[in-house]
């Protein structure tokens, strides 16, 4: 959340120094995962992450938050990025279709389809997180800051997909069924090509 926070301060986000605000509190009253809060006292308090993530949806406009999953998602930076940079360099004159299928192949991934109105879509079941949970029975139901989770999850696979593909993209839309009604596929993330 750290990371997050310094997305919001720089100019181009739009967002106003009293929303930032209201997210340093909240960084500074609990312990975010580093073992001490933004002025070095420890305060060990699960309940960060729910208030930081209502606090996104309370706070930002659905456009804010997706900008800040695409600077901030989950898994982006990984030991993986050599050679997806590799695939995209040697795969840069095929057409993007057949980029898609054998990245697919290649990288043993999930194939996003790619639409008619320049779109990709992802239909996605990430393998840890909140699916592990439901099926060890821990969840029954989308938690509250299930919003948060999946964009974070839209803006890695969008990270992913960029370096693999070779092209740009914005999340358009993070659509989630109910954990419980569809295991298989549940997450279902939409971009917009912008190269």
């Amino acid at each position: 959340m750290i990371s997050m926070l310094k997305t919001m301060k720089k100019k181009r986000s739009g967002i106003s120094q009293e929303v930032i605000s209201v997210f340093e509190g909240i960084i500074n009253q609990y312990d975010v995962g580093f073992g001490v809060n933004l002025t070095g006292v420890k305060c060990n308090n699960p309940d960060w992450d729910s208030e930081f993530s209502r606090a996104l949806k309370e706070h930002l406009t659905e456009e804010q938050r997706f900008r800040l999953y695409e600077e901030n998602g989950a898994c982006n930076g990984t030991s993986a990025d050599k050679e997806r940079i590799a695939f995209a360099t040697e795969h840069a004159l095929m057409p993007l279709n057949a980029r898609i299928e054998l990245f697919s192949k290649t990288f043993d991934r999930w194939k996003p389809i790619l639409n008619d109105d320049n779109t990709l879509t992802l239909t996605f079941k990430c393998t840890h997180g909140y699916y592990r949970q439901v099926n060890m029975g821990k969840i029954t139901a989308v938690p509250p800051n299930a919003d948060e989770y999946f964009g974070r999850c839209a803006g890695g696979r969008l990270y992913e997909l960029q370096k693999a593909l070779g092209i740009k993209l914005r999340i358009k839309s993070v659509d989630v069924t109910p954990l419980t009604e569809k295991l298989d596929n549940p997450v279902v993330f939409t971009y917009d090509i912008v190269n």
